[in-house]
């Protein structure tokens, strides 16, 4: 109840934050319940069931990602004098951010639930059929703890996350009051982004060469949710998730690289500014990343001989909630960014700093972001299509 009365003082922005969190759990419920109702409806493809449900992972990955983001940036998370004087202290923060964010990812399932059995039903009455009734699945009633325990997915790991990202959004800001003239520490999960960037390049080159080796036509493309095996879909998502826990560290190395050598003061500042923020932008850009590595990748397979089948609806979709959460999610880290920045600047104005130099010191650090980024992201799709289109 306290967190609804907090979502009523919201800003336009928050509110609209606050709506595409729960467009995109919703859109993430959808599709477990399409993934579900093609499991009840087709027993005998156990392969293709999975399949689907390893793809929903993937927007799930990103919806989670982005509202952990939007949880750094949501005006009900900041200490204010108000809330410590009704018990939520910053200690308690973390299970208001929680239950906020459970809150949105709630009603937007809950709206996914609605509108998957209205489909089902037929909205004139009729029953849907023919492509329609194979991608509901409908004819096949759906087992209640099973949707339930589907539709609880979203909510809790997006609540979970939340909560986390809350917790460790004062961390960087404590460790500069006790040390201020210490280096930014480089994070930690550098190291085991790139393992599991790897492991899941060789589970998808593996799972790649077993289904080509096999007899029968070549790997099918991706232009249907089924349309690859688990594991070439299983190797997508561990890469995804490399690429995001490898973001923090990604963006300290850009830090990094701006002060080798003899640099300037411009060169000094904008490598700073990264390597402290790096905590708090990284995870997102490394989903950013992600979602171009998946774009050239795809680009990459369907130019290849032969091209690849039309992508189905539920595709569209589910790309369609990455996109959306990897911008969105991109964009709330940018404005974390600059307000984490705000009283820097402000310092820096004050003893005669002009604004065209922090402009420059701004698009330097873009420019070194998308000279390392950009051919990872590369690199990465490549390495993804090669074992496809062999």
């Amino acid at each position: 109840m306290f967190a609804l009365r907090l979502v009523r003082t919201f800003r336009p922005t928050a509110l609209a934050q606050r709506s595409l969190v729960a467009g995109a759990a919703g859109a993430v419920g959808f599709l477990l319940l399409s993934a579900l109702s093609y499991a009840v409806a087709h027993p005998d493809r156990p392969g293709a069931a999975l399949s689907r449900l390893l793809w929903c992972a993937v927007p799930l990955l990103a919806c989670v990602q982005f509202a952990a983001s939007a949880a750094r940036t949501d005006p009900c998370v900041r200490p204010r004098e108000g809330l410590d004087a009704v018990g939520m202290g910053p200690a308690r923060l973390p299970l208001l951010a929680a239950v906020s964010t459970a809150l949105s990812c709630t009603a937007g399932c809950a709206l996914a639930l609605l509108a998957f059995t209205g489909l089902r039903e037929g909205l004139g009455g009729a029953p849907p059929a023919g492509a329609a009734a194979e991608l509901l699945g409908s004819g096949r009633e759906l087992p209640r703890a099973a949707v339930a325990t589907l539709l609880a997915v979203p909510p809790l790991a997006a609540a979970a996350a939340s909560a986390v990202a809350t917790r460790l959004r004062a961390l960087p800001s404590a460790r500069t009051a006790a040390q201020p003239r210490t280096p930014p520490p480089a994070p930690v999960g550098l190291p085991w982004g790139v393992a599991v960037t790897a492991v899941g390049l060789a589970v998808e080159t593996y799972a790649a060469d077993r289904a080509a080796s096999r007899p029968g036509p070549d790997v099918p493309l991706p232009g249907s949710l089924d349309g690859l095996g688990p594991g070439v879909v299983g190797g997508w998502l561990l890469i995804t998730l490399g690429l995001v826990l490898a973001g923090p560290g990604l963006v300290h190395l850009c830090g990094l690289l701006l002060a080798v050598g003899r640099p300037g003061a411009l060169r000094l500042l904008s490598g700073r500014a990264l390597r402290e923020e790096a905590p708090r932008v990284g995870h997102s850009l490394g989903m950013l990343c992600a979602v171009a590595a998946g774009a050239l990748a795809t680009a990459r397979l369907y130019g290849a001989p032969g091209g690849g089948p039309a992508a189905g609806p539920l595709t569209v979709l589910g790309t369609a909630v990455v996109v959306v959460c990897a911008v969105a999610g991109a964009l709330s880290a940018a404005a974390e960014f600059r307000a984490a920045r705000a009283s820097a600047t402000d310092g820096l104005r004050r003893v005669g700093v002009p604004r065209r130099a922090l402009r420059a010191a701004a698009a330097l650090r873009v420019a070194a972001l998308l000279a390392v980024l950009a051919p990872l992201a590369w690199l990465i799709a490549e390495l993804a299509a090669l074992p496809l289109v062999r």
